[in-house]
């Protein structure tokens, strides 16, 4: 789903634009809103960048964040999402979705329920950043330093610092035109993926030492409540790389982390080796995601937690 033509024209007429990312936002998310942002401003848009669970603590630094609102009244002629692969992960932000007359999608899963009317969809895209980075080049924008730094934290944490299968050589091509901006390649990765914070580290260990190895050690899991939080004093933000942590221990094929969200909600990270579509998971509980690295919610309790593990279980068969 790839139409250039239409959507710059699309682009082009309209006056006042939002655009939003995902609840639970990563650095695939923000990085693309922020780059997308910036650069229609250049155009002389009226551009609202909205972020309903506002911007995590690691990308703060991220020139434009301080302009991410956790909502907006303004009416829009165009609503862009980026990095969403179904309309329900936009929150409450889709209410406005609906009154805009258009609506673009721009993404990257694999596996999505298509919303809008426009679309810039490329499966086979390393990060979302990629579409942004050719899109900008239609408009003829000009990308700037702080484009390219929020343009490379996107590929950056998207393809887990160039170890995902993701990646093909256009992702380099682009990354290579970006760091000719100026952008402190080091100290951006050092800053957007190899630094964590202490209570991150602390609960990871948590989840780690609670880690049930079932199936020959095949399928690994484990659960964060919020207790764990609390005590802690973290934020939900500071758990997002414990399932890739699980995920490097050899002989585990997938991966479900179970996060406490509330009485009656828990939020599932699944992650898998070998093609192993847990996406498919993720897509029954109306999450989304690729077949590597998906999520969903359920209902927090043990029937449904137990229910989830055999579909994962399934797929070892």
């Amino acid at each position: 789903m790839f139409d250039f033509k239409t959507v710059k024209s699309r682009i082009l007429k309209a006056k006042n634009i939002i655009i939003s990312g995902h609840v639970n936002p990563d650095g695939d998310s923000i990085g693309s809103l922020l780059s997308l942002g910036l650069g229609l401003e250049k155009l002389g848009k009226n551009v609202y960048m909205v972020s309903v669970d506002g911007v995590p603590k690691r990308y703060r630094f991220l020139p434009g964040a301080n302009r991410i609102t956790r909502h907006t009244d303004r009416p829009v002629d165009l609503a862009i999402a980026v990095d969403c692969s179904n309309k329900e992960i936009l929150g409450h932000t889709y209410k406005i979705f609906k009154n805009a007359k258009d609506i673009l999608d721009i993404d990257h899963h694999e596996f999505k329920r298509p919303f809008g009317n426009l679309f810039l969809v490329d499966y086979k895209a390393a990060a979302v950043a990629e579409l942004i980075y050719l899109l900008l080049g239609e408009l003829k924008i000009d990308i700037d330093k702080d484009m390219a730094e929020n343009l490379l934290t996107s590929i950056i944490v998207e393809t887990n610092s160039f170890r995902l299968p993701s990646i093909r050589p256009l992702t380099f091509e682009i990354c290579k035109e970006l760091i000719k901006k100026g952008v402190d390649f080091y100290k951006l990765v050092d800053m957007v993926f190899w630094s964590r914070t202490k209570e991150s580290a602390i609960l990871t260990g948590i989840c780690l030492t609670r880690c049930k190895f079932i199936e020959g050690n095949r399928l690994a899991w484990s659960i964060i409540r919020k207790k764990d939080f609390e005590l802690i004093k973290g934020e939900d933000e500071d758990i997002d790389g414990a399932a890739d942590e699980i995920r490097s221990i050899q002989g585990v094929e997938i991966v479900v982390l179970f996060r406490e969200k509330s009485d009656k909600s828990l939020r599932v990270s699944l992650r898998s080796k070998d093609k192993i579509n847990v996406a498919s998971i993720a897509e029954y509980y109306k999450g989304g995601g690729h077949f590597d690295i998906a999520g969903c919610s359920i209902p927090n309790n043990q029937k449904s937690i137990r229910k989830l593990l055999a579909m994962a279980r399934g797929l070892l068969q």
